[in-house]
């Protein structure tokens, strides 16, 4: 008998159609695909039932390809044509990763790493595709129809590289990925949901091939990633492969052929497993001339051999506690994502360092690819009601080089994705017409100490002085991590952008180094900066006194060109050995020394005006004058003058009001008086009444030290924001301001408290 469905007059069945999608956990050893049947996560499985699939694929000949568990067989006795933990390839090139323990022959291609098969030359995408084919075709015969797409979970500390050699191979399998989400998440997911969690989480992820540990913030759907950390080239593979090295030593084996090394491989895994359960296991093997293997390995044994690393994983979780800013206190619960956490002694481990029980309710295996699944149910749209929302975040910083080889950081890590961030930069040279835009990543100061993603170049820009031109550099980070960068000069419109997809990614050693660097490294490298930012505007100075100089230089004695030219010198040769002190009290005497020789080109000037003269014009077409250059920040230009921004207030400027070219030098009041704002001053400016309070939303910093007499009435103040000062006495820097006016004066706010 036949079922008709039945809709109401001209609206289509399509409204209740569910969407057919899974979460795909692509591991290192095991994969697994699982969808939401019924309302509930369920890990799909093979013709035999098998839910896991072994993230290993042979290449045999003509055109067959064995995934899964066939492959697996034959890894011990076809080496070199069966590829497994691909994943730890993915994105990286061979000067990344440690050949030694792998048995594959590697191609000479120096910007992906190959594999050379039977079947010719075969990247870490073509195998990760193979997998991700396999899963995609049981899922439409379990499923019984065509897929909507699919979320494929990856190590949280996957960098743009990685990440965007996953989505490749999805797409070489045909898949249309939805999103490419957290592994750490994906296991959150899981467990927030089925049991309502709410509070601080620590996600403990041991996979086959990487650790990631995040640190997450559950509360009434909302699932906000605080922090993460982890390394890329840790996992359960780790474990067996000391096991392996042991072996070696017990038997005193050596120079074994791919085929021995395998099934001694093989051996370590299996009895790593066993001892899970049983307190000892032994070991046996024939290998490939004749000779007999046994060995007696007892957990404890094991304990022992593999304790080193286990401390490893420690060490991350310790930043990421640090980064999120809490304590092991404040730690709800403890996640225990993959199958390398059934060891007791990483149990122990992570039971001792948090001081509880971690939980392992659900299959370690299964809980990323059940956590990834209702993520794709919600992403197809089969979700509508009590929907929860996923907040993910960047693992490092993201920024660019500016003139003078400084980081200026554009997205801190740890930002909440997806995101975009914009900020407007200038040129540095007069009749600069093109400039390059170096894209960066990490958390140091100076470009050399970062790692290059990207660069590309803006042309275009109109010629005029140095410091006049407006570009605005947008950096935009999507919720799989992927990263766009655009530059778009503001009079013109003129733009150029890049989609930052590096052709390797960062291998652990380097991941750690960046992160510990920028912490024990802060204060020499705030020195640098401090240094090449005096650097670049010593070169600035000269650049342009010299050109004053060629051109008027008779309006000097010369006994005053003479000195000038001296602190020209000494400036010069500050640049190559001085501080950033010295660099800056040297600057500041040749502006001083430069001074009457402003006046005096100023009123030769004027004077040629007048006189009908004419002025001779820079030829802006020779090419000569179109260079590129470095961006430089507006706050580095001496010629830019900053702009205020007033915030919206009831009565005082209920639009809100933006004040351009700002005095640098004049209090926050006197501009907001000059500019009709009649912000209440009761004491007529002498500080004593603090009713002319504001809150300085950005450009704090820019502001000069509060005195003791502004600190002690804003101490005595109620009730005061951070960011709030004086505005009689806090006078405009470099720098743009956001300037809020409260909606009660200090005094009011007294009153009515």
């Amino acid at each position: 008998m036949a079922l008709l469905q039945i809709a109401e007059p001209g609206l289509s069945a399509a409204p209740h159609q569910h969407r057919l999608a899974i979460g795909i956990d692509l591991g290192t050893t095991n994969s697994l695909v699982a969808s939401v049947k019924s309302g509930v996560a369920v890990c799909l499985t093979d013709e035999h039932q098998r839910p896991t699939l072994p993230s290993v694929v042979r290449y045999g000949s003509g055109n067959d390809i064995e995934v899964g568990y066939d492959a697996l067989k034959a890894q011990k006795t076809d080496p070199l044509n069966t590829i497994s933990s691909a994943k730890r390839l993915l994105g990286r090139k061979l000067e990344d990763i440690n050949l030694s323990h792998l048995p594959y022959r590697f191609g000479n291609n120096d910007r992906i790493i190959e594999l050379q098969t039977r079947q010719g030359a075969k990247t870490p995408i073509d195998v990760s595709a193979d997998i991700l084919r396999t899963l995609k075709n049981r899922a439409e015969h379990s499923l019984g129809g065509e897929l909507t797409g699919a979320v494929i979970t990856v190590p949280a500390y996957f960098d743009d590289a990685q990440r965007q050699a996953t989505k490749d191979a999805a797409k070489l399998a045909g898949l249309n990925v939805l999103r490419l989400l957290n592994e750490p998440t994906a296991a959150a997911i899981a467990y927030g949901l089925d049991q309502a969690s709410e509070g601080t989480c620590v996600v403990y992820d041991l996979g086959g091939g990487t650790f990631d540990v995040s640190v997450l913030q559950l509360s009434k759907g909302l699932f906000e990633v605080k922090a993460t950390g982890g390394n890329s080239a840790l996992g359960g593979d780790d474990f067996d492969h000391r096991l392996f090295c042991h072996l070696l030593e017990q038997n005193q084996l050596s120079q074994l052929n791919e085929q021995d090394s395998q099934l001694l491989l093989s051996l370590s895994r299996a009895a790593k497993e066993a001892l899970t359960t049983d307190t000892s296991t032994t070991l046996q093997a024939t290998l490939s001339n004749g000779r007999k293997v046994s060995s007696t390995l007892t957990r404890q044994e094991f304990h022992n051999l593999t304790q080193h690393l286990v401390a490893k994983t420690i060490e991350p979780v310790k930043q990421a506690l640090k980064d999120a800013g809490v304590s092991k206190a404040d730690i709800k619960g403890v996640i225990m994502v993959g199958g390398a956490t059934r060891m007791p002694h990483i149990q122990q481990a992570v039971g001792t360092f948090f001081g509880q029980t971690p939980l392992n309710n659900l299959n370690p295996d299964e809980v990323v690819a059940l956590g990834a699944a209702m993520q794709a149910n919600v992403l197809a749209g089969n979700k509508n009601e009590d929907e929860w929302l996923l907040l993910d975040v960047t693992p490092l910083s993201l920024g660019l080089e500016t003139y003078g080889g400084l980081v200026e950081k554009i997205i801190p890590r740890n930002s909440t994705l997806p995101t975009a961030r914009a900020q407007d930069f200038t040129t540095f040279k007069d009749g600069q017409t093109a400039m390059t835009i170096h894209v960066l990543q990490g958390e140091r100061e100076l470009v050399a100490d970062c790692r290059s993603l990207a660069k590309f170049t803006l042309r275009g820009i109109p010629p005029m002085v140095a410091g006049a031109a407006r570009i605005r550099v947008t950096f935009q980070v999507d919720a799989d991590g992927l990263l766009s960068v655009s530059a778009r000069e503001q009079s013109t419109g003129v733009q150029a952008q890049i989609e930052v997809k590096p052709s390797y990614g960062l291998d652990d050693e380097t991941i750690t180094r960046m992160l510990k660097d920028s912490m024990a490294k802060a204060s020499d490298d705030m020195t640098a900066r401090a240094r090449a930012e005096a650097i670049v505007e010593a070169e600035g100075l000269i650049a342009a006194v010299q050109a004053a100089l060629a051109l008027d230089s008779d309006l000097l004695s010369a006994t005053e060109l003479q000195s000038i030219q001296n602190i020209i010198q000494t400036l010069t040769d500050f640049m190559q050995t001085g501080t950033a002190d010295t660099l800056r009290q040297t600057i500041a005497q040749l502006s001083q020394a430069t001074d009457d020789f402003a006046a005096k080109r100023m009123n030769r000037n004027i004077q040629r005006a007048l006189m009908g003269q004419k002025v001779e014009a820079i030829s802006w077409d020779d090419p000569s004058n179109q260079h590129t250059y470095f961006l430089t920040n507006l706050k580095l230009s001496e010629n830019t003058m900053p702009t205020i921004t007033i915030l919206p207030h009831a009565e005082l400027c209920p639009e809100g009001k933006t004040i351009t070219h700002a005095p640098v030098g004049q209090t926050i009041c006197d501009v907001l008086l000059n500019n009709d704002i009649e912000i209440d001053h009761a004491c007529e400016k002498s500080c004593a009444c603090t009713t002319c309070h504001v809150i300085v939303r950005q450009g704090f910093d820019s502001l000069e030290e509060p005195s003791e007499i502004e600190e002690d009435l804003l101490d005595q103040a109620w009730g005061l924001e951070a960011e709030s000062r004086l505005s009689c006495q806090a006078k405009v820097g470099k720098e743009d301001l956001i300037v809020e006016i409260p909606k009660y004066t200090i005094n009011h706010a007294r009153e009515h408290h």
